[in-house]
């Protein structure tokens, strides 16, 4: 249920306190903890005495926001107005956390529950011991009608909320608001913590009619591994999907419904991309850590971080180890997220000769780790997610390099297949040409994922990064009016100016951080070193406190860090690597002290995917920094930089 208790107002105030925390406790399946019991009555008598001069509005405890896995201690809505309240009972104090926290809900209420768009809504934090505050509210609201946050005192509430009452005019009393449709779009990371913590994907996800809905292509998997599992079959299936469709959710929710070892339908979560298992790796463990924590059980992080390594693994170290052992899986059904950049037969002999000491390896990585699902004697199912236009490394071998295996080595294989895999940026090529023969291949429409969900503002704007990098500047510009009033998209040649932008826009905890392709060697005089590593998951996972996180803009990620991840607002910092000459793009290589031509179409294509990484990678809304260039530099010349900012403008971006 959405929350544990709601009630009138007016009836809540006549309730007796051991009958509303009987209500809470009988609906929370909470442990019978004393330390919690005691928050809830000192909540409650508090709320009591502050809104007994109020007459109507209703009451909710413990109201669920699945996208973050946790709960608001108390909403109030009163005339139009939701009142976000987070108790922190026996605080003395104000911290910067309970501010972002509370903060995050009014957020997420804002943007993902339909009963709220329309509400002003005023978050606050009460340290229950803490001495009366002076109350600072800014009169006039955000534009969306979120407050900033207020820090008060446990006897501050009724002030509060009478202050709020007489600055805003009286709306409708909506009795049914907590019955308002929920629709988030979580980060991976969210995702991955929710779905770890035993939600649905229904309800982190979106299911209005204008997103694909993501239930369609997880039933569509489920019923192929029950196909598979009841006919004793071995099957391969393809999810497409546009960039921030919810592929690797899809994949998580899959690998989450099928996690327990003591089932013959097990499954592992496999990806070759070393940031994002690392990043979900140590966001699950904190996580995990935290709850027991907050429950006051003692749990060693080392303990929780190996199960969730059986959980999450790396695909190279998942095909290391079947090198040496013969034997099949542990595990039935494997995800492989990221398909597509698996290597190709020619990177994967060269690994294996000069790193493990087998000269004679002579499979792709696809075929190989194909076979290792292969050794089953009764059934398999291999889940591929692919996303298009997504390589951006040397070795990285498309999708065709799957479905040639298949054709080449494995007939028997049931294939299923996204109907979408023939579109170009897929690049599978003539091989699907062979598909024509084998035993079993079902094309589905349920298997592609069309919308983009990472930007909630701007579905289409996967659709406006591909016109733009396809010199297709009049359709870009027609895309980004679909989205510019609702998704910040702007241009500068000041550093400085992007940076103080990306600070104003962002609210509670929401992260930003400045992006770089990864051949973008010129930026230094800028303090931009992309030879200098970044620690992902201090870059991703640390607060604003931590120097090391994206929030202090003093390190920048590349393509290879925050491919499958996401910032909710960024910096895209563009050099002269990609430049905009004589209507098309030119690719170029900084190497000793000066830039060289990329001639070879396999480099130029990981260049253009670089970019296209970068530029769908912003939830809300982003800003692209291009330098102006130095005439006393030739490593920096204005002409590398001037094109691309015209041609950036020719496509609607405006310069802030």
């Amino acid at each position: 249920m959405r929350c544990f208790y709601e009630n009138r107002i007016a009836d809540f105030i006549t309730e007796s306190t051991s009958e509303i925390i009987g209500k809470i406790v009988l609906n929370s399946g909470f442990a019978d903890e004393t330390t919690q019991k005691r928050a809830w009555e000192v909540e409650i008598e508090l709320l009591k005495d502050s809104l007994s001069s109020i007459q109507a509005g209703n009451i909710y405890f413990e109201f669920s926001v699945p996208r973050m896995g946790s709960r608001i201690d108390v909403v109030l809505s009163i005339n139009g107005i939701l009142f976000v309240i987070e108790f922190k009972v026996g605080a003395k104090d104000f911290l910067s956390s309970y501010y972002d926290q509370v903060f995050d809900y009014a957020l997420d209420l804002k943007n993902f529950h339909e009963s709220s768009h329309d509400l002003v809504i005023a978050p606050v934090a009460v340290s229950t011991e803490a001495e009366d505050q002076v109350i600072a509210l800014q009169m006039t609201p955000h534009k969306d009608k979120v407050y900033y946050p207020v820090h008060i005192s446990g006897q501050q509430v009724s002030e509060l909320i009478q202050l709020m009452l007489k600055d805003n005019k009286p709306s409708n009393h909506l009795e049914n608001w907590s019955k308002g449709r929920y629709a988030p779009t979580p980060t991976i990371i969210e995702a991955a913590k929710s779905l770890y913590n035993d939600h649905s994907v229904e309800e982190i996800s979106r299911s209005d009619a204008s997103a694909k809905n993501l239930r369609e292509t997880s039933k569509k998997i489920e019923e192929i591994i029950e196909h598979a599992k009841s006919n004793h079959e071995k099957a391969i299936c393809f999810v497409t999907g546009v960039p921030g469709a919810g592929k690797t959710l899809v994949g998580l929710n899959i690998a989450t419904q099928h996690s327990r070892k003591d089932t013959q339908a097990s499954s592992v979560f496999l990806s070759g991309n070393g940031p994002l298992v690392a990043i979900l790796r140590e966001a699950l463990t904190r996580d995990r850590v935290k709850r027991e924590k907050e429950k006051g059980k003692k749990i060693k992080k080392g303990q929780v971080l190996s199960q969730v390594k059986a959980f999450i693994q790396n695909v190279h170290h998942y095909r290391d180890e079947y090198l040496l052992d013969a034997q099949a899986p542990y595990d039935h059904v494997a995800i492989f997220d990221e398909a597509q950049r698996a290597w190709n037969l020619e990177q994967t002999k060269a690994f294996m000769k000069s790193k493990k000491n087998k000269p004679d390896f002579n499979f792709s990585e696809p075929e190989f780790l194909i076979s290792c699902l292969d050794r089953h004697k009764d059934w398999a199912v291999i889940v591929c997610l692919v996303g298009g236009g997504q390589e951006i490394n040397t070795g990285e071998a498309g999708i065709s390099e799957w479905i040639e295996s298949l054709n080449r080595s494995y007939p028997d294989w049931s294939i299923y297949i996204s109907d979408r895999l023939t579109d170009k940026e897929y690049a599978a090529g003539k091989s699907l040409e062979m598909l024509s023969t084998h035993k079993s291949v079902d094309f589905s429409t349920s298997l592609h994922l069309s919308v983009s969900l990472r930007s909630f503002r701007a579905e289409r704007l996967s659709d406006f990064v591909k016109c733009v990098l396809d010199l297709e500047a009049d359709q870009a510009k027609d895309q980004y009016q679909y989205f510019e009033d609702r998704y910040p998209l702007l241009l500068t040649r000041d550093l400085q100016k992007a940076k103080y932008w990306l600070k104003e826009q962002a609210r509670g905890s929401e992260r930003y951080g400045m992006i770089v392709s990864s051949q973008a060697e010129r930026l230094k005089p800028y303090a931009i070193d992309v030879k200098s590593p970044i620690q992902p998951i201090h870059w991703f996972l640390n607060d604003k406190r931590d120097v090391r996180s994206s929030y202090y803009m003093e390190s920048v990620a590349t393509e290879f860090h925050v491919q499958g991840l996401e910032l909710d607002w960024t910096c895209v910092c563009w050099d002269g690597d990609l430049r905009f000459v004589n209507d098309t793009w030119k690719g170029n290589s900084f190497r000793g002290d000066k830039w060289q031509n990329i001639n070879k179409l396999s480099r130029q294509k990981y260049l253009l995917n670089a970019y296209r990484v970068l530029l769908t990678r912003a939830r809300q809304g982003m800003i692209i920094f291009i330098p102006k260039g130095n005439e006393s530099d030739h490593t920096r010349l204005p002409s590398f930089y001037d094109g691309t900012y015209e041609y950036l403008l020719k496509c609607g971006i405006k310069e802030i």
